[in-house]
């Protein structure tokens, strides 16, 4: 055991941890909760008696030697903010062995014996080549589109659902006023899961999602003209932009088989922004403690991740072979509420 003084005055004891200076990153498209993590990854850090500084624009900055020294005041009041503090890029000259080398250098010159990267699987991949030359290496998942395989919930996706829904409840109130038909393309990449949430809360008459095949008649036009019959006059078409043609095709495919008046918005990185909510902020604060507990246990090479409600880890190697489809649950409900499908095609 061994006695550390932290910032606040307090004596702490504590094991020695197993590193000593840890590196911290975003990588990939930005999610609103990143900063929370960032906050949380070097006050563990602090109370653990390691070292934190932060690396501006993700393997970009490693490159670079693009860097900040962190410490307890430098992270104060950024939970609340969106974006990322260290800012986000991503790298080609990392995918090469030339650019990993100089990744290393870095860590070498900074004194890093530890790295927490923030992002999708890019960043684990990125994480993993890096754990194969020494490295301690822990991953975090943050993206709004919810679709890292090892994780149930990513840091973002409550924020991006929430931002989505309040600009498509702004919107069904003009559209209504007008009796038109409205088709809005929310983000997600190749995931269908912010658009099935999305649809949900709102109610939505049809939602598309690039996990299924449409049969636009049946899985389209048909729920369109059912709700036409019940009396409805405005109908809410949620499409993710994944789904092939986007929401452009698909509006121009329900003009020309119903003559509605109909109309696109494309709600795009609008999501990626705001505030952070308070599960996103609470989920970051748990994720970046558990990352630096690991890397002060000795552990490495593991991404920090969700099961329900339980904060878990995984192998990196383990959780970037896993596969992820739709929450069932989200598929049965959006059946009852819409009557269209939208399970996996295979």
């Amino acid at each position: 055991m061994i006695a550390y003084t932290n910032n606040i005055g307090k004596d702490l004891i504590i094991m020695k941890p197993a590193v000593h200076r840890i590196g911290v990153f975003t990588s990939g498209g930005d999610a609103p909760g990143m900063n929370a993590a960032i906050r949380a990854v070097v006050r563990a850090a602090l109370y653990y008696g390691i070292d934190c500084i932060g690396i501006r624009r993700g393997y970009h900055g490693l490159l670079n030697g693009d860097f900040t020294r962190l410490n307890f005041e430098s992270v104060s009041d950024i939970s609340r903010r969106g974006g990322t503090m260290l800012y986000s890029a991503r790298s080609m000259e990392f995918i090469e062995e030339s650019g990993r080398k100089k990744a290393l250098a870095t860590c070498k010159l900074l004194g890093l014996d530890a790295l927490v990267g923030i992002g999708g699987d890019g960043t684990f991949k990125g994480l993993l080549s890096l754990a194969n030359s020494g490295i301690s290496v822990i991953g975090i998942p943050g993206t709004i589109d919810n679709d890292i395989a090892c994780s149930s919930y990513t840091i973002g996706y409550d924020t991006a659902c929430n931002t989505a829904l309040e600009s498509i409840d702004r919107l069904r109130d003009t559209m209504k006023s007008h009796e038109r038909c409205s088709v809005v393309e929310v983000m997600g990449h190749r995931a269908g899961h912010l658009a099935v949430s999305v649809a949900i809360a709102c109610g939505a008459t049809v939602v598309l999602v690039p996990e299924k095949e449409v049969d636009f008649d049946n899985d389209v036009i048909e729920p369109i003209r059912q709700a036409r019959l019940g009396g409805r006059t405005h109908f809410m078409v949620i499409v993710a932009e994944g789904v092939p043609g986007g929401a452009y095709r698909v509006a121009e495919q329900i003009k020309n088989a119903t003559a509605l008046d109909t109309r696109v918005t494309v709600l795009g990185h609008v999501q990626r922004g705001g505030s952070p909510s308070a599960r996103d902020r609470m989920v970051a604060t748990y994720m970046g403690y558990e990352a630096v507990k690991l890397l002060a246990e000795g552990k490495t090479c593991r991404v920090v991740a969700m099961d329900g409600e339980e904060i878990v880890d995984y192998d990196i190697t383990e959780a970037l072979a896993m596969t992820k489809g739709l929450d069932a649950r989200g598929q049965a409900v959006t059946q009852a509420m819409t009557g269209v499908a939208c399970s996996d095609s295979n």
